[in-house]
């Protein structure tokens, strides 16, 4: 509100209409009259004692129209509209085929004052000498004696509108005197035979116009008033003012003496109110006003107990994930921006996106769909969805990166000299493992191949990448530290080859790698000497058959292998801590879960076991299925197993209590991917959906088809591979809606790629931690036997064991079980011997202690005192065999 504003009374032009021979009117403007203004607060009036005092009134109350005796009218402004408010848009008259045009602005406009005015309206009509008046023609035959033209004898006083002692105003006074006598100047008769009007004067002055003059004076007057008395006078006033009135007063001063509660109260108690509200509530009332939207969006404490009040709090440090990628995200990308709205807290983003995962997923009854063709015909062996990517590999030896939106084919990585069985992505960085025995690094934004590692001497099986985390672990003193473990990515493979290796993830930027033969499809890469690969990190021996599965997170690595057993390695140091031994079977599939410090097993034995990482013990047997449990997975809540009967078995990881027995499907299931709400399984032609919390089934995604590959979801994403009119085709499944573009999805594993991977500090004590290990390790390898000595005893040891993993009868009744007859064909097909005694080749030559500890279940001793080399035997040149060698190269042994 401007200071001492001044108001003022703007007159309506008079229209004065005179008919002599013709009609001719006269419109007369007049300049606005200036009122008195409002006397200035002796001292600023406090906002608090005087909430009205700078308060915006509205529009009706700003500017009104008045009118005074006689018809005239006038428009009353108080002084705080703007020029643009207080001039009156014109209407744009116009017709067909006409159009009247708006008068230009810039021409000035006369206008008359009013005392010029009431002179004009006091004079004679003036004749010209030719008898006629202007605008007029002369009337033959009349003659007139028109008196000459007089002056007015005197002007009249203007309206004095300043508030003195004796105004000299002709405006009534407001003590009830008698008005003044008129001082509007009358036109005197003009001499012509008809009686001319007598001019009035534009306005004939009443009770309102004496009552604006008065406002300053009866203002102070007021204001001198003790409080009681003021509050009498104004609820007089009030008893006596009509509803319209009173409705207009009720919109100007609910606003102003409202109070916003939230604003003013504790945090405390603001979180502890807003808690009794419904989160629809929450919602509608976060769109009240800006204050009110940062304070419920900001409030951690209120959105956790929703999440726990709703059922959809999980624990086990998922919400805490959550939280630290979108904290990572925002310190990323500059957030929150200067003087914006505080950003929501992640617990509600993690709130609403739950929420949307929960209910999309069953009430959209049809999502939007797309399907398209990928990798011709051939078998899709691996697929992730990572970053608003689909990405999937097939035995074609490619690998392929589509865009769920349209479907394109981004780009199409191609490099591996046999098919992909292992893929893992972080950010724009993935890593492949074939069956042509390299790991390649990938650039998702071009499309290159940047490293390539080799080393391994059969197919790359399995692989994971390790980032960076917070985990509780105990040092070598012995004491329970918490610290972030690896200090930087790290890859861990394995392979058919019975082993493991580690490998440091390149950064971007960080030069080229490419091992021996990497660009010659004539040379061998598992001749590669690992000793000239900065990459290379630890190589992890122990198994005795082909890895299968691993799973990595922290320091602790887990792998299960076709041996039957379960290792469990760190894999800073390089140590195996334990070998679980219990499975009757090969191990096809494991899982970790490094905050309940356990991990699962899935054999071909028909049973999960659970075990206790702290303790090397076996906690639970799963038993149940009937056939070879391939496929595991591990949420918070629920473990699910997959089995070739047919049928998918949910646990209770902590307990080993059977929840629930999916049986629905006729045929091995051949991939299955869930979550805390849902599980989607695929087999015999079939995609189902199925509610984890009851064990019903929701739905059929797909049906008629050949098979079911690959099924991956995040979000509001889901994508499924599958095989259809003997062609591999993709399907995609969107179950958002517009508006849900916050939809943020959780992967699988809790792991995220928001936060940074790489710390120099950590990176180099931890190098140097290492180095000072393998340094210490290699002093003793003067005193190791040459691998050419142990050749000779191991092959007398060994001679006659079998491969049961290449056996004819036993390798095709499982994937005839399976029904996955063309998900490792490439290795089976290849590795067509009956019988082969190279595996036993590649057994450790452990002590006898070790021995009899593997075979009643106790625990071994490992460590890298003991180390164990072995000579690699000469076997067929395929790709799913291990191969020798190069006896050229020097074979360094790794802890």
């Amino acid at each position: 509100m401007s200071s001492n504003p001044r108001p003022s009374l703007y007159l309506a032009p008079s229209v004065n209409t005179t008919t002599v021979v013709t009609t001719t009117t006269t419109t007369t403007t007049f300049a606005p009259i200036q009122l008195p203004p409002l006397p200035a607060p002796p001292s600023p009036k406090d906002p608090k004692q005087y909430p009205l005092f700078n308060a915006t009134l509205p529009r009706s109350l700003r500017e009104f129209p008045l009118v005074f005796p006689g018809g005239a009218r006038a428009t009353f402004h108080n002084g705080e509209l703007g020029e643009q408010e207080m001039q009156e848009e014109e209407s744009i008259v116009e017709g067909k085929c006409w159009k009247m045009i708006k008068r230009d602005e810039t021409e000035p406009r006369a206008e008359v004052g009013l005392a010029e005015a009431i002179e004009r309206y006091g004079r004679k009509r003036s004749y010209s000498n030719e008898n006629m008046m202007e605008g007029i023609e002369a009337i033959p035959g009349l003659i007139t004696n028109t008196p000459p033209r007089k002056k007015a004898k005197s002007h009249p006083p203007p309206i004095n509108t300043i508030n003195t002692a004796a105004p000299p105003s002709p405006l009534p006074s407001p003590h009830g005197s008698p008005p003044p006598e008129s001082i509007w100047p009358s036109a005197p008769p003009s001499g012509h035979s008809s009686p001319q009007p007598q001019a009035q004067p534009p306005i004939q002055p009443d009770l309102s116009l004496t009552t604006l003059l008065a406002l300053p004076s009866l203002l102070s007057h007021f204001s001198s008033l003790p409080a009681p008395l003021q509050s009498h006078v104004l609820l007089t006033f009030l008893r006596h003012s009509p509803l319209s009135v009173l409705r207009t007063l009720h919109s100007v001063l609910t606003p102003t003496l409202a109070r916003d509660f939230l604003t003013l109260l504790p945090a405390e108690l603001v979180s502890l109110i807003l808690s009794f509200l419904p989160f629809s509530d929450l919602a509608r009332a976060s769109r009240v006003s800006k204050s009110w939207r940062a304070i419920i969006d900001s409030d951690p404490v209120l959105w956790r107990d929703l999440l726990k009040s709703t059922g959809i709090w999980f624990g086990h440090n998922s919400e805490i994930a959550f939280s630290d990628a979108i904290m990572a995200r925002r310190r990323g990308q500059g957030l929150p921006a200067p003087n914006s709205l505080p950003l929501p807290h992640p617990y509600k983003i993690l709130f609403k996106s739950r929420h949307l995962t929960h209910t999309r997923w069953v009430t959209n009854q049809e999502p939007k769909r797309l399907t398209f063709p990928a990798h011709g015909r051939s078998v899709v062996t691996c697929l992730i969805f990572s970053h608003g990517r689909i990405i999937s590999a097939s035995d074609d030896h490619s690998i392929h990166v589509y865009s769920p939106v349209t479907g394109t084919l981004i780009r199409s990585l191609d490099g591996h000299d046999g098919g992909v069985w292992a893929l893992a992505a972080t950010k724009n960085t993935l890593v492949s493992g074939s069956t042509d025995r390299t790991v390649r690094i990938w650039d998702l934004e071009t499309g290159r191949c940047t490293h390539v590692f080799g080393g391994h001497t059969s197919t790359v099986r399995c692989l994971a990448i390790v980032k960076p985390e917070m985990i509780n672990y105990v040092n070598e003193h012995g004491i329970m530290v918490r610290e972030k473990w690896p200090k930087r990515p790290l890859i861990v493979t394995g392979s058919r080859d019975h082993s493991l290796r580690v490998w440091t993830l390149p950064r971007p930027g960080d030069e080229e790698y490419r091992c021996y033969g990497a660009d010659d499809t004539e040379v061998d890469p598992s001749e590669e000497d690992v000793d000239d690969n900065p990459y290379h990190k630890l190589h992890l021996e122990g198994h005795d058959h082909a890895v299968r599965a691993l799973a990595a997170r922290g320091r602790t690595l887990v792998s299960g292998s076709y041996d039957c057993t379960v290792r469990i390695w760190d894999i800073i140091t390089g140590d195996c801590k334990w070998v679980l031994v219990g499975h009757t079977q090969k191990v096809y599939s494991v899982v970790l879960d490094i905050d309940r410090n356990l991990a699962c097993s899935g054999s071909m034995d028909g049973t999960v076991r659970v075990w206790n990482l702290a303790t090397g013990s076996c906690k639970h047997v799963l038993a149940g299925h009937t056939s070879l449990v391939g496929l595991l997975g591990l949420s918070p809540s629920y473990l699910v197993s997959a089995a070739a009967d047919s049928t998918l078995r949910v646990w209770d990881p902590d307990t080993g209590e059977l929840r629930h027995t999916l049986a629905a499907h006729s045929g091995a299931i051949t991939c299955f991917q869930h979550d805390e709400f849902k599980v989607l399984s695929g087999s015999d032609g079939t995609l189902k959906m199925w509610d984890i919390r009851d064990g019903s089934q929701v739905r059929d995604l797909l049906t008629g088809i050949v098979g079911v590959w690959q099924v991956v979801f995040e979000g509001r994403w889901c994508v499924a591979a599958s095989n259809r009119m003997d062609a591999t085709v993709l399907d995609v499944w969107d179950f958002g809606n517009d508006g849900d573009e916050d939809w943020e999805g959780e992967p699988p594993g809790g792991m995220y790629d928001e936060d940074s991977d790489y710390d120099d500090d950590d990176e180099e004590e931890d190098l140097a931690r290492t180095q000072a290990e393998v340094d210490a390790m290699d002093q003793d390898l003067d005193g190791v036997p040459s691998d050419a000595e142990f050749v000779d005893a191991d092959q007398d040891q060994d001679l006659g064991a079998s491969d049961d993993e290449d056996s004819p009868n036993v390798r095709s009744a499982v994937w005839r079980a399976l029904s996955l007859s063309t998900t490792d064909a490439e290795e089976n097909m290849k590795a067509s011997t009956s019988r082969e005694t190279s595996a036993s080749h590649y057994r450790h030559r452990s002590s006898a202690r070790t021995r009899s500890q593997r075979e009643t279940g106790a625990p071994p001793l490992a460590g890298p005192s003991e180390p164990q080399l072995r000579m690699l035997p000469s076997v067929d040149e395929t790709p799913t065999r291990p191969r020798t060698r190069n006896a050229g190269h020097r074979r360094r042994w790794q802890p």
